[in-house]
């Protein structure tokens, strides 16, 4: 009995052993079925987190004139007029990785051509200077340098063309109001030729001068040359209204290079903009990222693509609440929709945005009385409000009607800005302005007012802005955050797509050294302002 004990012991801690062993095994390969399950369900997430391939995308964003006010401003204007929860936040929003300080060479406060030549050329410069450097020596810019070693360029914005943010990327000059040079080195008149393959945005203005009307009856050149002919001529594709815009089939119909120039000057604010007149931000950001793919997708790199919020930055020059809403709310759109397509990808592409600086000195508060103020202030005041003020300023000076008074106040005040509030003095006061400056002034002060919606200037201010991106690759995702998170130089997002992208911004500076860059008074356009002047509504008076 004693020796048949002894066999059965060890045999009972061998079963034992084994149903561990099994259970083991048991357990290491369903850990390794939900491992290969959780990479899987990674792939089909986002294949392009893991897809090798050296090609790259850079699409950077411009929300000019927006600081940390706007968003605040137009997320909650959005949650109200859309009945949606206070945890409902912007697309941008769920893309903050840091901020930026914005000072240019000359000033702690920077205009936007400073500001643009910190992200171009990745150098601070005085205000004012286009592509140049502080001592106004034309310097490399990254969408040249990226044209040289073989990408794709583009411009899209919602302003002219020749304005400030895209001229630093494709063009050199001493002051930014040399709109018609720019123009002609956009087009490739200057040592390089041409860089740029894609440009969407308005300013027609700049291209030809005002005896030539086939392209417009508002030219402004004074050397009489019709760039858009020259350009069609030279092998551009020309796009010059809506219908035409159509035809590109949202991309996949271009024929690069490619010139769409939507507007005289400036788009139209997003709030006043006829869809069957104009196209939005983002269609022309989507038919500029398609195209820019159809011509690339045989090529061995990628494309740079700046897309700029334009007019962002007017309305807060003009201190207009309810226009600027409507500018951030359609970047917003863009941005996502260009977001969607790099997480979609295949190829690396990189997604940053930021600001150039802040505009208006926005807050969202407003002290209305000698009493201390409630903390408060309303949404539902811009959503009553169908168009800028810009518009209806326009609106205004156009009416030739008997009673002026009426279409004041049933149709200025009462429909189109949702105020029936307004006295007497408000009526005789808006009678009596008669240029678009002051009837902005007093329009948007009554929305801003009832608002409580505070401004400090109709300039800039050196409020640091607000730096977002995407990366398709955590490789790339980190490295962004190793550039760009925390508080930044505005130069150091230059200086990051360079160095990403592997651009030799000296070697191209180099080679534009006899770039004409200074102004002639006998060339100069016919049609500019001083920037205070154009930025308080004075530039569209040419346009009633």
């Amino acid at each position: 009995m004693e020796k048949q004990s002894l066999v059965t012991k060890p045999l009972k801690t061998s079963r034992r052993t084994s149903r561990k062993v099994a259970h083991f095994l048991l357990a290491f390969v369903l850990l390794t079925c939900v491992l290969l399950s959780f990479d899987t369900f990674q792939e089909s997430w986002n294949q392009s987190w893991w897809r090798k391939s050296s090609k790259k995308n850079v699409i950077f964003f411009v929300t000019d004139g927006m600081g940390p006010a706007s968003l605040s401003l137009t997320r909650s204007f959005r949650q109200f007029s859309q009945n949606l929860s206070r945890d409902d936040i912007l697309v941008l929003d769920q893309h903050l990785i840091g901020s930026s300080r914005t000072m240019s060479s000359s000033s702690l406060i920077t205009d936007s051509a400073a500001g643009a030549t910190a992200f171009s050329c990745a150098l601070k410069s005085y205000n004012g200077a286009i592509g140049v450097d502080p001592e106004k020596q034309p310097c490399g810019t990254l969408l040249e340098a990226a044209k040289l070693r073989g990408y794709h360029t583009g411009l899209v914005v919602t302003t002219r063309i020749t304005d400030a943010t895209p001229a630093a990327f494709s063009s050199h000059v001493d002051y930014r109001f040399q709109e018609d040079l720019i123009a002609q080195h956009q087009l490739g008149d200057y040592p390089l030729g041409r860089m740029v393959d894609l440009m969407i945005g308005g300013g027609r203005t700049h291209f030809y001068a005002s005896e030539d009307a086939v392209y417009g009856t508002r030219g402004s050149r004074a050397d009489g040359r019709n760039l858009i002919k020259e350009a069609i001529d030279d092998g551009w594709s020309y796009v010059g209204n809506r219908q035409e815009f159509d035809a590109l089939e949202n991309g996949y119909n271009v024929s690069l290079p490619l010139l769409a120039l939507m507007a005289d000057y400036d788009i139209p604010f997003d709030v006043d903009r006829d869809e069957t007149e104009y196209p939005s931000l983002e269609e022309q950001a989507m038919t500029a990222v398609n195209a820019l793919t159809q011509a690339t997708k045989d090529s061995d790199q990628g494309f740079f693509l700046l897309i700029e919020g334009s007019r962002i930055d007017h309305a807060g020059h003009q201190n207009d609440p309810a226009a600027q809403v409507r500018e951030v709310l359609a970047f917003d759109k863009a941005f996502e929709a260009v977001l969607k397509y790099a997480s979609e990808s295949e190829v690396e592409t990189v997604l940053i945005s930021t600001s150039d600086h802040e505009t208006g000195g926005l807050v969202t508060a407003k002290q209305v009385s000698k009493a201390y103020p409630e903390y408060v202030w309303y949404p539902q005041v811009l959503s009553a409000t169908h168009h800028s003020g810009e518009y209806l300023s326009k609106l205004l000076l156009r009416f030739s009607g008997e009673d002026k008074v009426d279409f004041v106040e049933k149709t200025i005040f009462e429909k189109l800005m949702g105020i029936f509030d307004y006295t007497k003095e408000d009526t005789d006061e808006l009678l009596n302005l008669t240029s678009i400056g002051e009837l902005n002034d007093k329009l948007n002060g009554m929305i801003s007012t009832r608002a409580q919606i505070g401004w400090t200037t109709h300039g800039h201010s050196a409020v640091d802005v607000n730096i977002y991106a995407y990366a398709n690759r955590q490789k790339t995702w980190y490295r962004l955050l190793d550039n760009l998170q925390g508080n930044r130089e505005n130069t150091d997002v230059g200086q990051f797509m360079a160095d990403y992208l592997e651009l030799d911004l000296q070697k191209v500076t180099q080679m534009i050294k006899k770039t004409k860059h200074s102004p002639n008074i006998n060339t100069a356009s016919l049609y500019h302002v001083d920037i205070d002047d154009y930025h308080n509504g004075m530039y569209d008076e040419q346009a009633l």
